[in-house]
């Protein structure tokens, strides 16, 4: 099939991690660029807390055997990708191996075309957003 390059900037993070999700079903190679600047729609607080008590569950008998959230913005993005494939499954895991997410524009995808998404701006639809950088940052990321 063919290579999708889409650019995450200002757009919302789950109805791009949808249109990612089918596209990788369909068995295409897909490019996110600009996982940072994704937005998730709510209240700041709400969004904020209800990741922290994800990012903090543990299991009691084994701690190890416990989900993981990644506080790394191009990690975190492709955990929401994750979720939406059936990732345990044969299917789901070759069109998740084929899904690469990065944060800002590596200089090999300087130059490449960019796939249109769906999605219009969030700004021009939602009154709170929060962008991905913020949000991992509050978790605990603290990269550049």
């Amino acid at each position: 099939m063919s290579d999708y390059v889409i650019d995450g900037k200002e757009k919302v993070l789950g109805r791009t991690a949808s249109q990612v999700a089918k596209l990788l079903l369909q068995g295409n190679n897909v490019v996110v660029l600009n996982s940072e600047s994704m937005l998730i729609t709510g209240h700041k607080r709400n969004i904020v807390e209800k990741y922290k008590r994800l990012v903090e569950l543990k299991d009691k008998a084994n701690p190890e055997h416990s989900p993981y959230w990644s506080r790394r913005p191009d990690l975190f993005v492709k955990r929401v990708v994750r979720g939406m494939l059936p990732y345990k499954k044969p299917r789901g895991k070759e069109a998740f191996k084929k899904l690469r997410v990065y944060i800002s524009v590596p200089e090999s995808f300087q130059n490449a075309k960019i796939h249109k998404t769906d999605s219009k701006k969030a700004n021009d639809i939602f009154e709170n957003v929060i962008s991905v950088k913020e949000l991992t940052t509050n978790l605990g990321y603290k990269g550049t």
